[in-house]
């Protein structure tokens, strides 16, 4: 059965059709809005996958080249090879709001597909996506506690827009989007131009309204087509082996969770564990995953405990302090700028190099091809968690932490005019116990300030978290990993002193309230501007001057009638100057000459041959020339490359001439003296008025 459901949203209408096509998935359906169209496909094993206590669920969102009109760039001119970066972070953006909505006890495979079939580069298909993976979900026969609807909001002229174009998110300060379900906000991400707190929170719950029609449309959908949904028998609970388990943990975990310092409360939590299945192992053996999984169960409720009802951290802190910041920069000499940045036991070393218009990186998509002159990479090296594991490529959550990084510190970059260098910021996680991402936000500030980058103003970040039991709520400043693993929100905001750049929000308690919402952004606006005054103890503006080893970039401005001369037949005076220089030229119709070399002398060579090449005749001046052609009248001198004048046969000697190649012949060397240059440019020079003048006079 066919069935379609649609709604309006900014002027345009959005279809859901479920039933037509990829019908032997567990759920399919197809999201249109304009001219972009997304077919998502969720589909569940039959067999359980044993030996497992996560959610087996897979998110995979492709951009197809073909959407777009393309063809792919690469040797094979095949999709369906590595993702690339936008689609591994769409992919997390569908997968962090599903995740959280399955029965704990579910553990059958589960696969989520997104694809992007037609594109009118102007509706964004993520929106779309998260939306179509929820409504595929919901008319399947997979246990999926939802809807759940994704909103892109933005603000054009002070107003807020639902799921705005790519011509109106241009104008926008604003690129924010916000998942719920009916009892509230489930995931928050956002990018944004010095927002205010307030005016974020307006943001948030826009979206939110403006998400209603679409839970209303799956439930629809649901109601009318949706297949019976698996029954997955709850777990049985044993509770007399819960209650030896806490006879025997509460004094052991107790003993873990004050314990302040990171790695000895990993060691201490290792011996309790051990301790515990020593005492139960011999009552309840071959249930050794049982008896781990209610000790970890009751870690988290007492950690819980202590923070709720004794208002106490598990590192001590109070929940608005900030963990003790250093800041060090300029420590690795050769580097264009370095950062440490140390916050509790979290340590970013955060690395900023300076390259050419030619080191930008190249994004390929559906919607064309562009360049990216600032690139941030975040990596995230085993040993910075004290473990021994095979070093790989990135994976989805550093190709995430990156690109949050990023956004966070892309509205203070400067114009391309401005600064025109290719700027690549790379931050090594050191030592890591909560918000390395936001480690690399203040660490990758402090590296480019060092660099001589000339930011706008500095920026911070801050990871909040949330505890509460629906009665008591605890907002904590600058959370740890262990605050964050057993607390019910990770909220990351970064801004400047003016107003947040980008925002990261995963919720996992249904129903927040707007005032806790608000109360985090203060608390957390707070943190910011603590952090920001500790950063200003390592330095407190972008240098004057970058470092001698980057590479030298000058610009110059020539006629733009001169651009033919500068780059000389078939191109063979750039050439000559690049090969001679070292250098790279750059020149555009409007005459701007764009020269990047690796270092200061390359820049002056190639400054020196150009200006040599394009200098004009000046009257009065001798000049070394070369005879280029030889007519009756007289000869033709070339006195600098690409400039020449006529040497009239009155003006070749004291003497009278009766015929040119009396005196000259093509090829020779000859001294001139520049007589006139009219208003059109043509230049008469004079061989006689240099009789008896010095070479060392000539240019």
């Amino acid at each position: 059965m066919i069935k379609m459901c649609e709604m309006e949203i900014n002027g345009q209408t959005l279809y859901i059709e479920t039933g037509r096509i990829a019908r032997q998935a567990s759920g399919s359906v197809v999201v249109t809005l304009g001219e972009t169209v997304v077919l998502v496909t969720a589909v569940s094993t039959d067999e359980v996958r044993e030996g497992i206590d996560f959610l087996p669920l897979t998110v995979e969102y492709q951009e197809m080249s073909y959407a777009g009109g393309r063809i792919p760039g690469n040797f094979f001119r095949r999709d369906m090879g590595r993702p690339g970066e936008r689609e591994t972070l769409t992919s997390r953006l569908i997968d962090r709001p599903l995740r959280p909505l399955f029965p704990d006890n579910y553990h059958y495979e589960i696969q989520v597909i997104a694809s992007v079939l037609s594109t009118d580069k102007e509706n964004e298909a993520d929106v779309l996506a998260i939306l179509g993976a929820s409504a595929a979900l919901e008319v399947s026969d997979i246990p999926f506690l939802g809807p759940i609807a994704g909103v892109r909001v933005g603000r054009v002229d002070g107003r807020f827009v639902a799921n705005p174009t790519l011509s109106q998110l241009a104008e926008s300060d604003i690129n924010l989007i916000v998942a719920c379900n009916r009892s509230g906000i489930v995931m928050v991400e956002s990018g944004s131009l010095f927002v205010s707190e307030t005016d974020m929170i307006e943001a948030i719950y826009y979206g939110r309204e403006a998400a209603q029609p679409m839970l209303d449309i799956q439930e629809e959908l649901k109601s009318e087509i949706g297949k019976e949904k698996r029954v997955i028998p709850p777990e049985p609970v044993d509770e007399e082996l819960l209650r030896k388990v806490e006879e025997t943990g509460i004094p052991l975990l107790r003993d873990v969770i004050t314990t302040h310092d990171k790695m000895q409360r990993q060691r201490k939590e290792k011996e309790a564990m051990v301790s515990i299945l020593d005492s139960l192992s011999k009552t309840y053996e071959g249930r050794e995953g049982e008896i781990k999984g209610a000790a970890h169960d009751l870690e988290r409720k007492l950690v819980r405990k202590l923070i709720l009802e004794e208002g106490e951290r598990i590192d001590g802190r109070p929940f608005d302090q900030v963990r003790a910041i250093e800041g060090l920069v300029g420590f690795l000499p050769r580097v264009h700028g370095s950062a440490l940045f140390t916050r509790g036991e979290t340590q970013a070393m955060v690395l900023t190099a300076l390259g050419t218009e030619r080191d930008e990186q190249r994004i390929e998509s559906i919607y064309g091809n562009h360049f990216r002159s600032f690139i941030l990479h975040y990596n995230f090296p085993p040993y910075s968690v004290g473990e021994a594991k095979r070093l790989g490529g990135p994976g989805r959550r550093e190709i995430g932490h990156g690109a949050l990084a990023r956004r966070a510190l892309l509205p203070v970059m400067p114009e391309k005019e401005d600064f025109q260098y290719c700027i690549r910021v790379v931050s090594e996680i050191l030592e890591s116990n909560g918000s390395s991402s936001m480690a690399s936000v203040c660490g990758g500030c402090l590296s480019l300030m060092d660099a001589g980058v000339p930011i706008k103003e500095p920026v911070a970040g801050v990871a909040m978290g949330l505890v509460s039991d629906g009665d008591k709520v605890a907002v904590l400043t600058d959370i740890i990993g262990d605050e964050d693993h057993y607390g019910d929100m990770d909220f990351k905001v970064t801004g400047t002193r003016n107003g947040i750049t980008a925002l990261q929000m995963d919720i996992k308690i249904d129903g927040l309230a707007k005032e806790v919402m608000q109360e985090a952004l203060e608390q957390a606006r707070k943190g910011r501007l603590f952090i920001l005054d500790e950063m200003q103890k390592a330095i407190s503006q972008p240098r004057s001057q970058i470092s001698e080893y980057a590479p030298s970039i000058t610009t110059i401005q020539i006629k733009p009638e001169k651009v033919r001369v500068l780059i000389g037949p078939g191109g063979a005076m750039i050439r000559e100057i690049t090969n001679t220089s070292g250098a790279r030229i750059d020149v555009d119709d409007e005459g701007v000459v764009t020269i990047s070399s690796p270092d200061k002398e390359c820049c002056g060579t190639a400054v020196n041959m150009i200006k040599e090449i394009l200098q004009e005749a000046e009257v009065g001046k001798l000049y070394k020339g070369k005879v280029v052609k030889i007519m009756d009248f007289g000869a033709f001198v070339e006195i600098f490359p690409g400039t020449d004048g006529l040497v009239h046969i009155s003006q070749l000697d004291r003497q009278r001439v009766e015929k040119v190649t009396d005196v000259l012949k093509e090829g020779d060397e000859v001294l001139v003296k520049v007589l006139e240059v009219d208003n059109n440019g043509k230049i008469r020079l004079s061989r006689k008025a240099a009789l008896g003048e010095s070479l060392e006079n000539a240019s």
